[in-house]
């Protein structure tokens, strides 16, 4: 399940940028010489606009069922009418009379170019506040049919899709759209999940994971990805990696089983990093587990010390028995001493042996070495040419949203 939950499943309209407020209706002066009002209609018309401008808006209506029982009306005295009562039923509150005579109003012919577009959006935000998608999404689209480009009622289509369940349709409208936004993606990824698009839905968590860094996405993309069939365990320090890099290590067994996995790599400057950043956010070095913290760290110490005393004969064996796997470790050891150029260049070296076990794995160490010695373009680059399917080619693709657009620690 999602690590995050859609925040503005409810999105308001004030949000979408959609006035609520219906446009200002009422009696228009005749366009055509035939465009006539006789008195016996125009009398209650009149007085309807008056009450209605005087916010009595139930009395304006129920004037206007005198002009409705008058008999023989023109065309042209039905619009009349139905513009005061759009008017006075959208003021007062009474949104299916209002709803009614706008569509009467629409559908009349007679609006101007300009006063038509403005109708339709407040109609198909009548039908959106009432709940009525079906008919939201057709005033939606028959406003849209007007302005294509019309921001804000694609965003109210694709949110009256998700509402309503349409699900398939939504997706369209936000997978049609170029950068989206934080909330459309949120949108994105929650129907991914109800329709089981796995693998669709981590597409759109590493969007938001690398447009709107939080630390909510990138957990739920590092968990996906270590669950993932066929991860290899032995990236489990390249996660953690990305973890301490994005400020989510915060348990003391986390400082721990990172070090230890550091031990292990063969990487002991890079553990004795690891275990000062736990002892420096409180992680380490108190409770009762206080003494083995203190022996892990005199290990990577004492680690350290001999490597260091034995490099050059430890090199030059390796050098001499072609052993990849051995040299870049000992080249990325020494980028995390803060020895980068003698480290890359061990490490390179090591590559074009060609012996190494898991060679993606070596071009994923790679780039992120290059990206800790500060050579970001390079890193970037090192790090696209990363594939492998046990996990390689997604951290590759993570480490790049974490250094394009990293979150703050």
């Amino acid at each position: 399940m999602s690590k995050f939950r859609l925040a503005h499943l409810g999105l308001a309209m004030a949000a979408l940028g959609f006035t609520a407020a219906a446009p200002l209706v009422g009696l228009v002066p005749a366009a055509y010489a035939a465009d006539t009002v006789r008195a016996e209609v125009g009398k209650p018309l009149q007085e309807a606009q008056r009450l209605t401008g005087s916010g009595k808006h139930r009395e304006a209506l129920a004037k206007l069922k005198e002009a409705d029982a008058i008999g023989g009306k023109s065309e042209f005295e039905k619009y009349q009418i139905e513009r005061v009562r759009a008017s006075a039923a959208a003021a007062g509150g009474d949104n299916d009379t209002a709803a009614r005579a706008f569509e009467a109003v629409i559908n009349s012919g007679r609006l101007s170019a300009s006063e038509k577009p403005k109708f339709t959006e407040a109609l198909a935000g009548m039908y959106y506040r009432a709940k009525d998608y079906p008919k939201a999404i057709t005033w939606i689209q028959r406003a849209l049919q007007d302005n294509p480009n019309n921001a804000t009622m694609k965003q109210l289509l694709t949110q009256t899709y998700f509402i309503s369940g349409r699900y398939a349709e939504a997706a369209k409208e936000l997978q049609s759209s170029g950068r989206q936004s934080e909330e459309n993606l949120q949108m994105l990824a929650n129907i991914q999940l109800k329709q089981n698009d796995k693998a669709g839905y981590v597409q759109t968590l590493e969007k938001l994971a690398g447009q709107y860094p939080k630390a909510s996405y990138w957990a739920d993309l590092l968990n996906r990805v270590q669950g993932k069939p066929g991860f290899s365990s032995t990236l489990n320090l390249d996660v953690m990696r990305l973890k301490l890099a994005l400020g989510q290590l915060s348990k003391p067994s986390e400082f721990m089983e990172m070090a230890q996995l550091a031990l292990q790599a063969a990487n002991a400057p890079e553990a004795i990093k690891i275990i000062d950043q736990g002892y420096k956010k409180g992680a380490l070095g108190t409770g009762t587990d206080a003494a083995r913290h203190q022996r892990l760290k005199d290990l990577a110490n004492k680690t350290l010390a001999e490597n260091t005393a034995n490099q050059a004969t430890q090199e030059a064996n390796l050098i001499k028995e072609k052993d990849s796997d051995g040299l870049f470790n000992m080249g990325y050891a020494q980028v995390a001493a803060g020895k980068a150029d003698k480290g890359i260049a061990l490490m390179e070296q090591a590559m074009k042996l060609g012996t190494a076990r898991r060679p993606e794995e070596q071009k994923l160490h790679y780039g992120i070495a290059l990206f800790n010695a500060g050579k970001k373009q390079q890193a970037l680059t090192a790090l696209k040419a990363v594939k492998g399917t046990a996990g390689e080619a997604e951290l590759a693709r993570y480490w790049t949203l974490y250094i394009n657009n990293p979150m703050s620690a």
